[in-house]
């Protein structure tokens, strides 16, 4: 499964040349996953109430065509794999109107996450503590 979360490239998200500087891509990454998150039935907002955090772990990003202010794209996120104390989320750019299952992507990215405890960002296992979140990741990886 996926989701697409849809964006408006904003003026100071751009270089000087008015393309996508990089780093703004992992702006729209996290805007994907959250949104992802949510439309699944889980709130990025619960999970820091009960007391955990999921910073990025490791980010693989390769870049290809450019956005530019005002255009409008979308980032298709999907869940690729999950382990006990890290998810890796698939994150793809397209353009707004592009077709996912015939055009190459703008930016593709693996985006790892881990989950650590709030307070002493030590790692946790998702399955102890989030239990519901695992099952999904698993249910996802699975492709069911």
């Amino acid at each position: 499964m996926f989701v697409d979360t849809p964006i408006t490239v904003r003026y100071a998200e751009t270089d000087m040349m008015g393309v996508v500087y990089h780093g703004s891509y992992l702006l729209y990454f996290e805007d994907g996953r959250v949104d992802f998150l949510k439309r699944n039935g889980f709130s990025y907002t619960e999970i820091e109430e009960q007391g955990y955090m999921s910073p990025v772990y490791h980010a693989d990003i390769s870049y290809g065509a450019a956005l530019r202010y005002g255009e409008e794209a979308f980032v298709r996120t999907s869940v690729e794999s999950a382990t006990p104390t890290r998810a890796v989320y698939r994150q793809r750019v397209f353009r707004a109107g592009d077709d996912p299952e015939v055009d190459r992507p703008l930016v593709d990215a693996k985006m790892t996450l881990c989950l650590v405890d709030k307070e002493t960002f030590r790692p946790v296992s998702q399955k102890h503590a989030l239990p519901a979140l695992y099952a999904f990741y698993q249910q996802e990886v699975a492709g069911e």
